[in-house]
């Protein structure tokens, strides 16, 4: 195991210890290095120990001619860290000591190491270097953990061979012997490391060398088995690290830089480098070897603590025990043929998995109730035996149960499903799971991988399961929703099929796969209805009530609403569109029960308060306003102790700002930026002309908007503000122009997809939606409502939703004379509102 480590510590044809370097070629070595890189027929591992050997070349050559020269004795100089494993991407740095055995004059060393250092930094070589002799060597291994794991790559390139040898052989028994001490020391490095960068399965712009799952902890793997305590699953690591290196040179190749970070500018040029289809390849085969790597962490320090902890128990206490047998672990029954042993869960001596092809299931579900992780061995076991007979399709009842039970766990489910996975035994289990497996969003978002997401909301619908008559169709729903985004198209057209097929195969009757079904056609429905439609026309409601069909639907829609929401990202859900999603469930379950409907103000009723800012309005020639602050009621369950709820109560969300102005043209898009100016997020609009009893007609807006950095708005600023833009003294493009061109200077630019503009027909019966799809800007609402105003059309209401960068905003619009628009009309005011946008 770990004399393997040792023994390969180089790449292959590398000058071993008192070797002569071969001869630099023609040129000198920046050319035969330009040449090599610039070789399209050398690549991958292969590039990167060709690199190396030139390299070692160059370098010892300097050595002993400069050594030489000097009259030197007793140096060497050694690889150490990525190096010293002979593997140089094109940009690495070297890592390099000159070893002294303390005998040479400090004067003729120090210069020596000048002929070393400056050929590389002159190249542009990043270089890191050290002078020192065996025991000064092993005093710095001793205080600094980095140094120590450099030196378990030593590898000699050029001087005393004998020095380098005992150097490494010191720095194996030291590093074996200091292994209870420091292996702590690194798995918290690695884990201060996760939280800073991240995991790179899940990162659009991930750090292929830093983030969790990266070449860092590959490498912290090899110290782990060069410590003789553990160590990792083999399968598929070295592979996983190769592909993550070649990912590297190409990213060093295209950009010209040493950058570790994979930036999204950067994905089609590294994909086309390394022979890819798309960029989405490229991440998701990133994501493949991130997550072998983290999974072979995983089960890698588990095995550490586990040695470790029995290493802190003397034998003779441990039969000291009361309850236990010395030496003998106790083992807790969890499920049959299931056994918790040593803070795992693991296969019964009685079990066979052979005979048994429920138990697979049975242990997983099983170890997530007890919030233990699953034994890798009894995973393989398992694995083996699926591999000669697998499950019945469609699935007995007690393996669809025990689904369900795995998938209700809560957050004990995503380790032991990720466990499963990494074995290959979900594909096995559930073949369509292969096309969204490490699957990117590039919707910035969504904080996971398809897969991940899928997970983590089943792990969100377990928190709801009371709240549904049937969970068990609740978390299946939640495990397939986005299913259909491995194929082409809409992926809830996709999904239902998908989810037809899953269903059945799982073993659920024909009215259950129906339903499960239409919770994967309709999972989007609430929250685009909701956020997006007019909520008080009754065609809304309708159309909602059509599509899902029954209450019980309805419920489970519901549920799987807030649970996809809550595990998309945080921008994706909260109060408020829980609230409007709750408030369209109210009002589709009173439909679906054949109940009256609500009695809803007319749109031209105003009420007491409008009527008398109208008048106001009226009286001064000019704009009158109110503010209200609306507070935040709780959604999210409260602490024990009650706490959450009541602090979510006190906490306020957003302020109801209503608007009179006398009737003119441009009062939508001034208001709109006027409200952008004053750094206030818009996210719902209405509109009424208030003309009564013969008096002059005033237009009333009644916005819902929230501050962009928590502090109200002054109402009589907002006031002011909107007169001068209205009388155009105030001017609102060149202000909002000018605030875009400094955010430009302190943001990094982002390539964001064209707006998109559609007329969304047959939707209402008294107006023509406009829905806008768009990069979220300041002013963007200014914008669109010019070009609304440009057109002629009269807005209704609008209804602003936005997620992170993404706007998604509905108008609903009407001719001069209040009738919806044709629908030749409605299409050409939509390319002209996205004309405009462009």
């Amino acid at each position: 195991m770990t004399e393997s480590v040792e023994e390969t510590a180089g790449p292959a044809g590398t000058p071993g210890p008192g070797s002569a370097p071969a001869p630099v070629p023609e040129g000198g070595y920046p050319a035969a290095r330009l040449r090599l890189l610039q070789d399209d027929t050398v690549a991958g591992p292969d590039r990167r120990a060709a690199l190396a050997r030139l390299t070692d070349d160059w370098l010892a050559g300097m050595l002993n001619r400069h050594a030489t020269a000097a009259g030197l004795s007793g140096t060497a100089l050694v690889a150490v860290g990525g190096y010293g494993r002979g593997e140089l991407s094109p940009r690495s740095d070297l890592d390099l000591l000159l070893l002294h055995d303390g005998r040479a004059d400090a004067g003729a060393l120090a210069a020596l190491a000048d002929h070393l250092w400056y050929p590389v930094w002159d190249l542009g070589l990043d270089l890191d270097h050290s002078v020192r002799t065996p025991a000064e060597a092993r005093k710095a291994a001793r205080d600094d953990l980095k140094v120590q794991l450099g030196l378990l790559d030593a590898r000699h390139l050029a001087g005393d061979p004998e020095l380098t040898a005992a150097l490494r052989s010191t720095a194996y028994a030291d590093w074996r012997e200091s292994a209870p001490k420091r292996l702590p020391e690194l798995h918290d490095l690695c884990q201060e490391r996760a939280e800073r960068q991240g995991e790179l399965q899940f990162l659009l712009e991930p750090d292929l060398k830093e983030a969790r799952g990266g070449l860092r902890d590959a490498t912290a793997l090899r110290a782990v088995a060069a410590s003789w305590l553990a160590d990792a699953p083999r399968g598929g690591l070295e592979a996983a690290r190769t592909r993550l290196l070649d990912t590297r040179d190409a990213l060093h190749l295209t950009t010209g830089r040493a950058t570790d970070r994979l930036s999204l500018q950067e994905h089609p040029q590294v994909a086309d480098a390394l022979g890819m289809l798309d960029a989405d390849a490229l991440l998701r085969q990133t994501y493949e070897s991130a997550r072998t790597i983290s999974y072979a962490a995983d089960v890698t320090w588990r095995e550490v603590r586990r040695v470790l902890r029995a290493r802190s128990v003397k034998p003779v206490l441990r039969g000291l025990l009361p309850g236990r047998d010395a030496g003998k672990a106790e083992r807790t029954p969890l499920a049959e043929g299931v056994v918790e042993l040593d803070g795992e869960a693991v296969l019964a001596r009685t079990a066979r998995p052979e005979r048994d092809p429920v138990l697979v299931l049975r242990a997983a579900a099983a170890a997530a109730q007890a919030g233990v992780p699953l034994a890798t061995h009894s995973i393989r076991r398992c694995a083996e035996a699926a591999a000669t007979r697998p499950l019945p399709v469609p699935w007995p009842a007690e393996a669809r149960e025990e689904l369900i039970t795995l998938l209700g766990a809560g957050t004990y489910t995503v380790p032991v499903w990720e466990a499963l996975e990494a074995e290959g035994l979900i594909t096995r289990l559930l073949p369509d799971w292969e096309r969204v497996r490490c699957r990117p969003q590039r919707n910035p978002v969504h904080t996971w991988t398809v897969d991940r997401h899928l997970i983590e909301t089943a792990v969100r619908a377990s928190a709801l399961t009371r709240r549904v008559h049937r969970p068990d169709l609740l978390l299946v729903a939640a495990l397939l929703h986005d299913i259909g985004k491995g194929w082409p198209g809409d992926h809830s057209v996709a999904g239902e099929t998908i989810a037809r097929d899953v269903a059945a195969r799982l073993g659920f009757g024909a009215r259950d796969t129906a339903v499960i079904a239409t919770l994967v056609r309709h999972h989007l429905l609430l929250i685009e209805t909701a956020t997006r439609r007019d909520l008080d026309d009754p065609a809304t409601v309708g159309a909602v009530a059509e599509a899902v069909g029954g209450v019980g639907t309805l419920e489970l829609l519901h549920a799987l609403t807030e649970a996809d929401a809550l595990a998309t990202g945080p921008a994706a859900w909260s109060a408020w569109r829980g609230g409007l999603v709750a408030d369209l469930v109210k009002r589709v379950a009173a439909r679906l029960a054949g109940e009256p409907e609500e009695e809803v103000r007319p749109a031209d009723e105003p009420t007491a308060e409008q009527q008398r800012l109208a008048a106001e309005a009226r009286r001064t020639t000019g704009p009158v306003l109110a503010l209200h602050t609306r507070a935040e009621t709780p959604t999210e369950p409260e602490s024990e102790d009650g706490s959450g709820a009541e602090e979510s109560a006190r906490r306020p969300v957003g302020v109801e700002l209503l608007i009179a102005v006398p009737e003119q043209s441009g009062v939508l898009p001034a208001a709109a930026g006027v409200l952008a100016l004053h750094r206030l997020t818009v996210r719902a609009a209405d509109l009424l002309v208030l003309d009564q009893g013969g008096e002059s007609p005033v237009l009333l807006l009644s916005w819902r908007v929230a501050a962009e950095y928590g502090s109200l708005p002054d109402a009589d600023r907002l006031r002011v503000d909107l007169a001068r833009a209205l009388d155009g003294s105030l001017d609102i493009p060149a202000r909002l122009a000018e605030r875009e061109r400094a955010y430009a200077r302190r943001a990094r630019a982002a390539v964001a997809p064209p707006p998109r503009v559609s007329a969304v027909t047959g939707s209402s019966r008294t107006a023509t939606v406009i829905e806008v799809r768009a990069q979220d800007a300041h002013g963007l609402l200014h914008r669109i409502g010019r070009a609304l105003e440009t057109a002629g059309v009269a807005v209704r209401s609008a209804h602003i939703s936005t997620l992170g960068a993404n706007a998604v905003d509905a108008f609903y619009v009407t001719d001069p004379d209040g009738a919806p628009l044709a629908d030749t009309a409605a299409h050409e005011l939509a390319a002209a509102v996205e004309s405009a946008l462009g």
